[in-house]
């Protein structure tokens, strides 16, 4: 008997043709759907806390940052900011009709990301004009201490 060595199966060829379309396809998507961050015109450096806790639906949240203007003299009083631009106290309510949809009315959550040497006062003053426009649910954003 003798003993008849087996031919080797070689592989069929996977085409690579097609490979730098559906990376184009893939970039040009990510590009689309990607949401880039407002520009930030406020200097804040948040405060640390012991406990934190992450929100779940991010579509939601919509920020007001209250600082210091980036570039400005460390004596500068704090400014309120939302939408790419600084606002007074009185566009509060205006922004926060528009940024929520009615569907969602009670379910919207201002984010307030506030500079840790402001003063209360200016938060005081925020909240209440968010209570004005029954805005109940607000988060202050911080980061966690890590020991």
């Amino acid at each position: 008997m003798q003993i008849v060595p087996r031919k080797k199966k070689t592989l069929p060829v996977i085409s690579t043709a097609s490979l730098p379309d559906i990376i184009f396809i893939l970039l040009f998507f990510f590009m689309v759907v990607t949401v880039f961050q407002a520009q930030k015109l406020v200097e804040i450096e948040l405060p640390r806390v012991s406990e934190i806790e992450t929100l779940e639906n991010r579509s939601l949240i919509h920020h007001i940052y209250v600082g210091k203007p980036i570039n400005a003299t460390p004596d500068a009083a704090p400014v309120i900011q939302f939408n790419d631009a600084f606002h007074s106290l009185d566009e509060i309510p205006a922004f926060v009709a528009a940024s929520c949809d009615p569907v969602f009315q009670g379910q919207c959550i201002t984010s307030l990301k506030v500079d840790k040497g402001v003063t209360m006062g200016i938060i005081t003053d925020v909240k209440t004009k968010l209570r004005q426009s029954d805005q109940l649910k607000i988060n202050y954003a911080a980061l966690e201490e890590r020991y």
